[in-house]
């Protein structure tokens, strides 16, 4: 029987394998943290923190790497901050959230699967309000689902062929940066902004030091085809089990 003493273990595996495709792991975290924690407000601010220090790696990395590419970048970026921050004010009960949080996550897993398992990865550029307009309506998400968005973005990026998968984590990271502060101040301004400062610190090494290497094998050595299709799986399973246990009471 698992306790919360295995959690920083358990963040660590899911850092790695999310920053290796420019992921936070929010979806995660909330999913894992709703079987041992019972405030709900703190579980979507752990998140957050996580969140962010997670793709600051990823970020940071990116930039050195010379992938991250401001001028294709800025359009998604502008119009999901003032709508993440929205919706990280509204006030969703818990069964809603997850149950949204879970039919995203399953929908995003499924697109990211078709994309990794075509043959060919072509690209081609968006126009400008196509990129405002996904931008915005990802981070309004984001906001409402208290992660950082990248999860749902990423994945139809790649079915749309929008870039190649490299670029897209890049974006994902950055994306989920931005969107992930943008909804830890709505949560302030909200009051609903609650840690627990005996369990952050543990937590936030563990997703550090996951999410270093994980950054670290994304931008150097691995196949991200190999590593897009094992995160796929990880989502759907995780989208499944919030659907299942918080809409019909089976737990998987």
């Amino acid at each position: 029987m698992l306790t919360i003493e295995y959690l920083p273990l358990i963040f660590f595996i899911i850092a790695l394998f999310y920053s290796s495709v420019g992921f936070g792991g929010g979806s995660s975290y909330l999913a894992i943290m709703s079987l041992f924690l019972t405030d709900f407000y703190e579980i979507r601010s752990t998140a957050l923190i996580l969140n962010i220090c997670v793709v600051t790696i990823g970020t940071i990395i990116f930039m050195r790497n010379k992938v991250f590419d401001f001028k294709l970048f800025w359009p998604f970026l502008v119009s999901s901050i003032p709508l993440a921050y929205l919706g990280a004010q509204l006030k969703l009960s818990q069964q809603a959230f997850f149950l949204i949080l879970g039919g995203a996550l399953i929908l995003s897993g499924v697109a990211m699967m078709l994309r990794y398992l075509q043959a060919k990865l072509e690209s081609h550029e968006f126009s400008l309000i196509k990129k405002l307009s996904l931008g915005g309506s990802v981070g309004l998400l984001a906001g409402v689902s208290g992660i950082g968005g990248g999860i749902f973005l990423s994945p139809t990026l790649n079915l749309l062929n929008w870039a190649n998968p490299r670029t897209v984590a890049a974006l994902a990271s950055v994306f989920i940066l931005v969107n992930s502060i943008s909804g830890l101040i709505g949560l302030t301004v909200a009051g609903t902004f609650q840690l627990d400062p005996d369990l952050i610190w543990k937590l936030v090494l563990a997703v550090v030091l996951g999410g270093s290497l994980g950054s670290y094998l994304s931008s150097k050595k691995f196949n991200l085809r190999i590593l897009g299709g094992l995160t796929a799986v990880l989502v759907i399973y995780v989208g499944l089990r919030l659907v299942l246990m918080h809409g019909f009471e089976i737990n998987i």
